[in-house]
């Protein structure tokens, strides 16, 4: 399954669109508009939060990101290993993860337990960020979802 992120143009919460292959809206991105810690929510179109993801309050030179059920328990960390690439790790959950990626940042796969469930691309876009990503198991779309958005709250900060 194939689907798009596209961040907004103009969104004061840093709001992105979701839309499936025929280019229809799947889900929905909400982001808060005043949020230190970039706090965006993952919906459905009947918007049912699936997943929460925000940046850690407190960071000095590693970035991170956290991925939250609907009930708001913390799954995991994305984390950014060094400034200079973008290069991350996933920490804290019993699964496990790695995120492969350029050493640029404009493709990654994400891998759970030695297998592939998703990889994202980043579209070249001077306006807005947006991103393809294609999942084996539909199931699996909320998630990669909570995924992109984790990876492009880190990138959004560090490029502050």
């Amino acid at each position: 399954m194939k689907f798009y992120v596209k961040n907004k143009f103009l969104s004061w919460g840093g709001s992105s669109e979701v839309l499936d292959e025929n280019k229809e809206p799947i889900y929905k991105v909400k982001g808060k508009i005043f949020s230190i810690t970039r706090k965006k929510y993952i919906c459905d179109m009947e918007d049912n939060r699936l997943f929460m993801v925000r940046n850690k309050y407190w960071h000095f030179f590693m970035k991170s990101a956290f991925i939250y059920d609907a009930e708001g328990n913390k799954l995991l960390k994305v984390k950014r290993k060094f400034a200079i690439k973008n290069d991350y790790s996933v920490q804290g959950t019993e699964d496990e993860y790695a995120i492969d990626g350029s050493v640029f940042g404009w493709n990654f796969s994400v891998i759970k337990n030695g297998e592939v469930i998703g990889t994202i691309k980043r579209e070249l876009n001077f306006i807005v960020n947006s991103f393809e990503v294609n999942v084996e198991n539909p199931e699996n779309a909320p998630f990669m979802i909570a995924f992109v958005i984790a990876i492009d709250n880190i990138v959004d900060r560090a490029s502050r």
